[in-house]
């Protein structure tokens, strides 16, 4: 989430005519993330997240992500509801952007990941893929290995700014990667950003997932190795922590069987999970947007938890 579009109360009050959801009480910016606009929106009835699609988003695609949390939400899974308007639309235009408002959900991310929260997000995970099995909607993982190679030819030698021989280390790991990549593997429909800030606790009981705006189709198991990335590593040292892999692998385990063959490549999906962020990191690094709401993330994260994948060859090294 960010704030890239400045919204006014004038603008928003009118907006929310169309709606039978109360008059505006205050309009609040959100910071945090980096891809679309993202305001806490207090009516006198209640609280909503609006958001303004910027132009990373293809709207072509937005059906498909609201259609999925609609789903998701009523298969019992805790994610945002789009509001529909009077005419039953959900997405409608706002200061030149289409925009969406959908349901508050309450608790917040957690500060210091516990080996009990990575549990927690394992069977949760499990339960959201189970959820979406019988979802219709098709969207190709646009930041898969297509969009890694396209990410490198962007940033060329630039990753060097960052860290002397930045780019070619990429550049190496993406071929590696790439040639041992597996195919067939359990599809489905994945969230694909399941980070700290997208997931809420209250009271140290997973309360909802947020933010589904780069879902899309692709191996289930590739989400966990995004998430051994996201939440299995110390957030002061970026070193890794086996006793939270195990709790998140384990979780997930016993709400849906992995296969010996999402097993064995979960080594290569966590590199490669890797690799993407650091990509994608190291792109709005390189990129930032004057006056926009919003702070990058730091690649060099992702550069230390490359190097540990590089070194992993079997999926039983992230449990010990």
């Amino acid at each position: 989430m960010a704030v890239y579009t400045k919204v006014t109360e004038q603008d928003l009050s009118e907006f929310l005519k169309q709606f039978d959801i109360g008059s505006l009480v205050s309009l609040t910016g959100i910071s945090e993330g980096i891809e679309n606009t993202n305001y806490l929106v207090q009516t006198d009835k209640t609280r909503f997240i609006l958001t303004l699609y910027e132009k990373r988003v293809n709207p072509r695609e937005l059906p498909y992500f609201l259609d999925l949390m609609t789903h998701l939400a009523r298969k019992g899974v805790s994610c945002p509801l789009p509001v529909t308007a009077k005419t039953g639309e959900a997405l409608l235009p706002l200061c030149g952007k289409k925009a969406c408002l959908t349901t508050f959900l309450q608790g917040k991310s957690v500060g210091q990941i516990t080996p009990e929260h990575c549990g927690q997000l394992g069977k949760a995970m499990a339960e959201m893929h189970l959820a979406g099995r019988d979802f219709a909607g098709l969207r190709k993982n646009d930041l898969s290995v297509d969009g890694w190679e396209s990410l490198l030819g962007k940033i060329g030698r630039e990753a060097d700014k960052i860290e002397r021989g930045l780019s070619e280390e990429m550049a190496e790991v993406f071929q590696n990667v790439k040639s041992l990549f597996p195919a067939n593997l359990p599809q489905g429909v994945i969230h694909a950003d399941l980070f700290p800030d997208n997931v809420f606790f209250t009271d140290g009981k997973l309360s909802g997932i947020i933010d589904f705006y780069f879902a899309c189709n692709d191996a289930l198991v590739y989400e966990l190795a995004v998430c051994l990335n996201a939440w299995c590593f110390d957030q002061d040292t970026w070193d890794f922590n086996p006793a939270k892999a195990k709790n998140m692998i384990e979780a997930y385990d016993r709400v849906r069987t992995l296969s010996d063959e999402e097993k064995e490549a979960l080594p290569t999906l966590a590199l490669g999970s890797a690799l993407r962020f650091l990509l994608t990191r190291t792109y709005d690094w390189l990129n930032r947007v004057p006056g926009a709401l919003v702070t990058p993330k730091n690649p060099l994260e992702y550069v230390k938890k490359l190097r540990f994948h590089k070194k992993i060859q079997d999926y039983r090294n992230y449990l010990k």
